[in-house]
């Protein structure tokens, strides 16, 4: 067929190129050819997925020399009986319990008892500084000619909400069955140093305290820090230092490495710390590990070693011993060089490439797509307007999938409330993972089937490929770890293509097989990877969306051949057409549906709920407050709202906003802060004061009114940053973590000798003996947050 196009009074005779003569792929039957494309690539989906799950967790019988998540378990359920935050009799237990483990492998620990300054949660967001009074477990394996240090890191624990099953007695059991290994083997190389830090989740205190006071860290070393952000999932190598190509080099030969250089690039510019933090700072190298599947259990009462899969242990365990043998034989000194390398998760390992590779490889892709456009054009299959419509509208999917899975996200808040008061996930999200894959598919789908008649399958192929090789180019120049996730389906899809071009019927199905297994191997471990690591609306979608792009030319084969039908063979084409769309339409009912009727909140999985009782002894007015998004059923009997500002009651707060309600003042005694000695120099005024609480507590505060200019400050032996302020009516402020029973001593130098205006606080944990205080149903549980189940007492001194 043929038409005339009339530009202005010249006629210009266009060919119309029909749809079937317009695809890449063109196998003499269309519908065996699908079928063995997908059967192919199915085989392929299968060990990348598999290539991203843990390994089995080996018995408490294993041999002596492996890490064994039985044995480790069994560390678990002895650290994870309750609660144990920094300063709490738990926590002395927990530690009491690390050092007989070390001692049972043949070592020597010895406790780190010192305070340490480090800004943490609630201080950060008072803009205060945190501190802490700490007692890290260090023990040393020697090494026999040592080159440098391994340091084995897990901090021994626990939020204040939970017993802290997984985070971080994983860790912690991980390092000890690692140090149970090492010491009953043959002697390393290199010194081998574990440390169980304290009040990681206070202020990262502990970590800061080794790195900044203890010998062992002298000249640095290799980190290899271990965590637990849930409770599932593979143990996922998500933080390096600089310039890790050495290191990367060694990860990836553990037993089964996985981590991609993109998570890298994304934790990097995430405000987020752990232990790793304060080692990176101090110039030390290393590897961050931690699964993190599962996140609903994250701080909360139901992070209990029941909650955890001794698979996530195993392969914890597994990397970290490996690993230590490893590094432990190397000559550490140049370990740290080479620049930074790309990686990702491949069936069988990892692969690993240079980081200098990144830029050649996304102009490459780039490169190969134009070239696959202009093969298009010259052989017929596209035109120059359709190839720039097709680019154009390839943003489609990768627009709407997105936008789609946050109104689908909105829609389960609606129906579930408590969704929205979740860390990451809900308790069992492997449905509503389904059902936004499905909802994706369904958008790719519609969108290739409402325009694959108009502009050709050959043009929406180089489009979709086209928007891969450009966000390669992007990433190069903005997150260069994760340019590879773009730019090798792009290249792989383009070669893939210009190869179909140039080949006829079956064998052109060959090369675009092998174009989109390859972007499922990238791409697909990485949804997988990024739905627990930033939730349902984070870039799953958007990731899934570029693979539908990249595999584009199989898609086209689940369409009908269109090529010359009229009328009822044309709408039965369209009708077949529309099926793919449909099916993943009916796929994203039935998985939603079926998400809301599996995870239900009850009694093992409750709702969460945030509450904390303030009491202002300035005024004996006490207050419910609740962090909560919205007044849930159980919490909107204490608070209602509007959001308002806590600044001036509670410094420690800064600006956050809680819902506020009244509450019974109970007889509780305010923090004493008694005057040591004052003195003055110039117009300088320098106050030593002692903060002391009057019952068992987990923090002090303190905070200074902010018309006094403090311009030195030291708590606890320690000096303290000067230039960080709470905002509202205060100024300077710490927050200092399991402070001693006879308080703490702090000295102020402030400009001015006028009166000085000081807010203290102290917080400790549990509400239950409170007037007016209602247990919760069994289906509403605590919020894992650092102030969920606070009781406050603040007073105002004015000296």
């Amino acid at each position: 067929m043929s038409g005339v196009t009339v530009v202005g009074r010249i006629s210009v005779h266009v060919p119309r190129i029909e749809a079937a003569s317009r695809a890449l792929v063109r196998p003499a039957r269309r519908g065996w050819g699908a079928l063995a494309a997908v059967v192919a690539l199915a085989a392929v989906a299968v060990p990348a997925l598999q290539s991203v799950r843990p390994p089995a967790a080996r018995p408490a019988g294993a041999p002596s020399s492996d890490f064994s998540a039985g044995r480790a378990f069994e560390r678990v359920r002895a650290l994870a009986v309750a609660p144990h935050p920094a300063g709490s009799v738990a926590n002395s237990a927990a530690r009491d319990q690390v050092m007989a483990a070390l001692r049972e492998a043949g070592l020597d620990p010895q406790a780190q008892d010192t305070v340490s300054v480090q800004g943490g949660e609630l201080s950060s967001s008072a803009g205060g500084t945190g501190l802490a009074q700490v007692r890290n477990v260090v023990a040393l394996l020697p090494g026999t000619a040592s080159t440098g240090r391994i340091f084995l890191v897990a901090h021994y624990d626990s939020a204040q909400t939970g017993p802290g099953g997984n985070d971080d007695a994983a860790g912690t059991a991980a390092v000890l069955e690692s140090a149970r290994a090492l010491a009953g083997g043959p002697r390393l190389r290199n010194d081998v140093v574990f440390v169980l830090t304290d009040a990681e989740e206070a202020c990262l205190c502990g970590a800061q305290a080794f790195v900044d006071q203890h010998p062992l860290a002298r000249g640095g070393g290799v980190v290899l820090n271990l965590e637990a952000r849930g409770s599932t999932g593979p143990a996922i190598m998500f933080e390096t230092a600089a310039d890790n190509a050495g290191l990367i080099g060694a990860f990836a030969g553990a037993p089964k490495p996985v981590g991609t250089s993109f998570a890298v690039e994304i934790y990097r510019r995430l405000p987020n710390d752990t232990d790793f933090t304060p080692f990176l700072e101090a110039g030390f190298t290393g590897l961050n590990t931690a699964y993190i599947d599962g996140s609903a259990v994250y701080h909360a009462p139901t992070d209990t070693p029941a909650a955890m899969d001794t698979d996530s242990l195993q392969h914890l365990g597994d990397n970290a011993l490996a690993l230590a043998r490893d590094l432990g034989g190397r000559d550490l000194a140049g370990l740290k060089s080479g620049g930074d390398a790309t990686y990702f998760p491949v069936p069988g390992g990892l692969a690993v490439y240079p980081g200098s590779l990144t830029w050649p490889l996304a102009a490459l892709a780039l490169l190969a797509v134009i070239a696959l456009g202009w093969l298009a054009r010259r052989r017929g299959l596209a035109t120059g307007g359709r190839l720039a419509a097709g680019f154009g509208l390839a943003l489609v999917p990768i627009i709407v999938a997105p936008l789609l899975t946050v109104l689908l996200w909105a829609l389960l808040t609606a129906l579930r409330p408590g969704y929205a008061e979740q860390p990451i996930d809900p308790y069992r999200p492997f449905w509503y993972r389904l059902a936004i894959l499905a909802l994706t598919a369904m958008v790719v789908f519609a969108w290739y089937a409402l325009l694959r008649r108009r502009l050709g399958p050959a043009a929406l192929a180089v489009g979709g490929l086209g928007w891969l090789a450009v966000l390669g180019v992007a990433l190069a120049a903005f997150a260069p770890g994760g340019s590879y996730l773009t730019a090798l389906p792009a290249l792989a899809g383009a070669l893939a293509g210009i190869a179909a071009v140039f080949l006829r019927g079956w064998w052109s199905l060959l090369p675009v097989t092998l174009g989109a297994a390859v972007a499922i191997v990238v791409l697909l471990p990485a949804a997988i990877m990024f739905f627990p690591a930033l939730g349902l609306t984070g870039p799953g979608a958007f990731i899934a969306a570029l693979l539908g792009l990249a595999v584009l030319p199989v898609i086209d084969l689940l369409h009908p051949e269109a090529g010359g039908q009229r009328g009822l063979v044309a709408a039965r084409a369209r009708r077949l057409g529309a099926l793919p769309a449909l099916a993943a339409a009916l796929a994203l009912v039935g998985c939603t549906a079926t998400g809301l009727v599996v995870d239900r909140f009850d009694a093992a999985h409750p709702a969460p709920a945030h509450l904390m009782y303030a009491l202002d002894t300035d005024t004996n007015q006490a207050r419910w407050l609740s962090a909560d998004s919205s007044p849930q059923k159980w919490t909107s009997q204490y608070v209602s709202g509007p959001a308002v500002a806590v600044t001036d009651a509670l410094p420690a707060f800064g600006d956050e906003k809680l819902f506020a309600g009244p509450a019974q003042p109970a007889a509780l005694p305010a923090p004493r802060l008694t005057k040591v000695d004052d003195s003055t120099a110039g117009d300088l005024r320098t106050v030593r004061l002692r903060l002391a609480p009057q019952r068992p507590v987990r923090l002090v505060t303190l905070h200074v009114g902010a018309e006094t200019a403090v311009t030195k400050a030291t708590a606890g032996g320690r000096d303290v940053p000067v230039d960080r302020t709470a905002g509202g009516s205060w100024g300077f402020g710490l927050v200092f973590h399991a402070p001693p029973a006879e308080g703490v001593e702090i000295t102020l130098t402030v400009r001015g000798t006028g009166p000085l205006k000081i807010r203290v606080m102290d917080a400790s944990d549990g509400l239950s003996t409170l007037p007016g205080f209602r247990p919760r149903p069994a289906d509403v549980g605590v919020t894992g947050s650092h102030s969920s189940e606070m009781l406050a007492v603040a007073h105002t001194y004015t000296l």
